[in-house]
This record gives structure tokens, C-alpha cells and sequence, in this order.
């Protein structure tokens, strides 16, 4: 049979709200757009587990007749190199970010969780593995014992467990978002449907919805294959838009990068470019989403 059907939606997660009905949205010290940065720190695994799935369109190990050497080294460069040329730009620009960082990284990566925690950056959880995702096959206690690891691990690693969540590959279930609340999650990252961040129904808990086209994988990864240099227009031109739009009410722009990818050198320095035309703007707030987040809860 159909799902119950009202205007908006097909579900009830949260309530459906027009941007233009909502009363004005104030940031700190008279900003007019939020922006966070999320960086994306995973795990590449050489084979999918017996238990595990990604998908099909995902860059990554399948199940072939030989090592997957080269996938799995290109996600490496991530890790070994491309995480630290982009830390080198957000801090030429003074951004903390906000890094979505899986168990596995959290686990063995003792170097760059330093490396973040020296920056002050924001953890949230971010799964297991790019291999183990969540699914709909899960029932409901493995999937609570899921994000129990994977909230655990960043909470071992760190000596601070997170409040935020960002599934690998957006991945969710039809009752992933209450779980995580219950779980002491305050905000999921993974409904790219707003520009504010709104209120989860009946809980204590907030979506902090990204702009889902200009995540550096969507766009410049199959099927797109857009240039560096139109993801870079991309990202000015969002940016343009969204602070034009925020003269009455405060806005976010929230976007995720992946070091293995955005880390490359011919496109780190596109990045750059784009953070450098996003700061001349004086009334931006470089915030991480807990930050963002705790705002909004206060004056909401």
C-alpha cells in the first residue's frame, strides 16, 4: 500500500517549512551566512566484508579476481597526502572544519587525528568503513550497534564523543535518524534540502542539510566528471547566491570535500581560489556545525 501522503512529504522526520515563511534567522555578530566546511576522512577497504555493501557507482574495491591495488592507493592519497593540502589552505583562511571521520580512520590514523584535533576541528561520526554502510538490510539493533561503534571509536580516539553525523555515501535507513538522536546525536548532515538548518520531530535534535551538488565527489566523479575549474565557478557562484539571499535572513552553506580527491595538486589550488573569494565577503561566519547547530537551538 502507498505511504500516508501530506503536503510536502512522505514521511515524518521533520516538518515540511517554506524558507520564505520562516521567521528571520540571526548568526553571530551580524553574519549573514554560515559556511562549514566538512571534510570527509574514509576508509577504503581491499574487499566489501561478507556483511558489508557500497554502491554500485562508488570508486572503490569491488569483488574482482585480483587485488584492488589501484583504487584503494588513490583513496590512500587522502590520507598520506592530500588531507595535509588541504588543511594548508582552510588554514591560510582560518576554517575550522567540521571532519566526518569513519571508525576504521579513527582507529589507525593516530597522526591525523592530532593533526585536527591541533587545528580545533569538529569530529562527527561518520560510520565504519566506505565498504560497511548503512542499509535497510540492517535491522534495527545492528543498525544501533553500528553507530554505537562508529560513535565509540571517534570518542576512544578523540577523548570527545561527537554530536554530529554524516552517513558514508549519505546512507541511511528509513529509521536511521531517530536512532541516531536516541544515541545522543544533535545533528545529521545527511538531507540536502535547505539552507537552514530545522528541527528533527520529537527530538532533541537538528538537520544541518549540505548542498549536495557541489560535494567534490558528486560532482567531479563519475557520472559527471565535471573540471576542477567549473567546481570552482561552481562553489563562487553558490556562495554569490546564497549571500544575496540572506539580506533578510541569515543562510548556511555547508559542503563536503574529500582529501583523496580535492587533496590532488591541480586541484587544491582550487580551492583556494574558491575559499578566497568566499572570505572577502565581511559578513561570513566560518563555523563548524556544532557550532552552527548550538546557535540555532538557542535562538529557535
Amino acid at each position: 500500500m502507498p505511504g500516508t501522503r501530506k503536503p510536502g512529504m512522505d514521511h515524518d522526520h521533520y516538518d515540511w517549512s517554506p524558507i520564505t515563511a520562516r521567521p528571520p534567522l540571526k548568526w553571530p555578530r551580524g553574519a549573514r551566512v554560515a559556511l562549514c566546511v566538512i571534510v570527509n576522512l574514509e576508509h577504503h577497504e581491499w574487499t566489501i566484508p561478507p556483511d558489508g555493501f557500497m554502491p554500485a557507482a562508488a570508486l572503490g574495491p569491488q569483488r574482482l579476481p585480483h587485488p584492488p591495488s589501484t583504487p584503494w592507493s588513490y583513496h590512500q592519497y587522502g590520507h598520506r597526502v592530500g588531507i595535509f593540502n588541504v588543511m594548508e589552505v582552510l588554514d591560510r583562511y582560518g576554517i575550522k572544519a567540521t571532519v566526518a571521520m569513519d571508525a576504521a580512520t579513527a582507529d589507525n590514523y593516530p597522526f591525523i587525528v592530532q593533526e585536527c584535533q591541533k587545528r580545533k576541528w569538529e569530529f562527527i561520526g561518520h560510520g565504519l568503513t566506505m565498504q560497511r554502510i548503512i542499509t535497510s538490510k540492517m535491522n534495527e539493533e545492528q543498525e544501533r550497534e553500528y553507530i554505537r561503534t562508529s560513535m565509540n571509536s571517534l570518542q576512544k580516539s578523540t577523548g570527545v564523543r561527537p554530536v554530529g553525523w554524516l552517513g558514508g555515501e549519505f546512507s541511511e535507513s528509513t529509521r536511521t535518524p531517530e536512532l541516531l538522536a536516541e544515541e545522543g546525536v544533535r545533528y545529521v548532515c545527511d538531507w540536502p534540502n535547505d539552507e537552514q538548518p530545522y528541527k528533527m520531530k520529537g527530538q532533541d535534535a537538528y538537520f544541518l542539510p549540505t548542498l549536495l551538488e557541489l560535494d567534490d565527489e558528486y560532482s567531479m566523479r563519475a557520472p559527471r566528471f565535471l573540471p576542477v575549474t567549473e567546481y570552482c565557478q561552481m562553489l563562487q557562484d553558490a556562495f554569490d547566491v546564497v549571500y544575496h539571499d540572506s539580506a533578510q535572513s541569515g543562510r548556511v552553506l555547508a559542503f563536503t570535500l574529500h582529501p583523496y580527491l580535492m587533496g590532488q595538486p591541480f586541484r587544491v589550488k582550487y580551492l583556494d581560489l574558491a575559499l578566497a573569494h568566499m572570505t572577502k565577503y565581511g559578513a561570513l561566519w566560518k563555523a563548524t556545525g556544532k557550532e552552527i547547530i548550538d546557535w540555532y537551538a538557542r535562538k529557535r
